[in-house]
């Protein structure tokens, strides 16, 4: 093995430990990092006493969730609504969106261009906003478990510019299954 191939596998190496240890600590960010994205529930510091909403901000980054809401049915079927605001300088993409136990949400696109699915995920153009469930995308779930006591779901949403959000969805129960 030549000495610059050995140099290349270290820093590869390097790299995915890095991933991994930032996601080991779910992605929590130190203040010393003036790019990384934050994350504040609107007029409060845990993401547990305001349900239903987060706002993340960084420089280019500025989301705001709001009405998140998980609207399921005994089982566990249901769909997530939601409103995003992406007041950053820089189109977002929402990529993925997990529950506990390894659940994951099927994203469908809207017919909109913002708001549309792509290969990167649903779209969110800066200064727009898009509202999940009726004629807008929708984020579907099946049997998703973890439902807190006081009737919240953590999710995780991934964005493409902003990364890993976390947020608690507030839970209503619905008597029939979305398509």
């Amino acid at each position: 093995m030549t000495r610059d191939s050995l140099l290349i596998r270290t820093i590869r190496a390097a790299a995915v430990s890095a991933v991994f240890a930032a996601l080991a600590t779910a992605c929590s960010v130190s203040p010393s990092e003036p790019t990384a994205p934050t994350t504040s529930t609107s007029g409060s510091t845990s993401p547990a006493s305001t349900p239903g909403r987060m706002d993340v901000t960084a420089p280019g980054i500025d989301l705001r969730l709001s009405d998140v809401t998980a609207r399921l049915n005994a089982s566990g079927t249901g769909e997530v609504t939601m409103t995003i605001r992406n007041d950053g300088s820089v189109p977002e993409h929402l990529d993925m969106i997990a529950a506990p136990g390894g659940s994951r949400a099927t994203l469908q696109g809207g017919s909109a261009v913002d708001g549309s699915m792509t290969s990167a995920g649903i779209l969110l153009q800066p200064g727009s906003t898009t509202t999940f469930g009726g004629h807008g995308p929708h984020v579907l779930f099946q049997d998703v478990h973890g439902t807190t006591a006081i009737h919240t779901l953590p999710l995780t949403l991934e964005f493409g510019v902003a990364g890993l959000v976390h947020v608690q969805a507030v839970v209503t129960t619905q008597s029939t299954t979305l398509p």
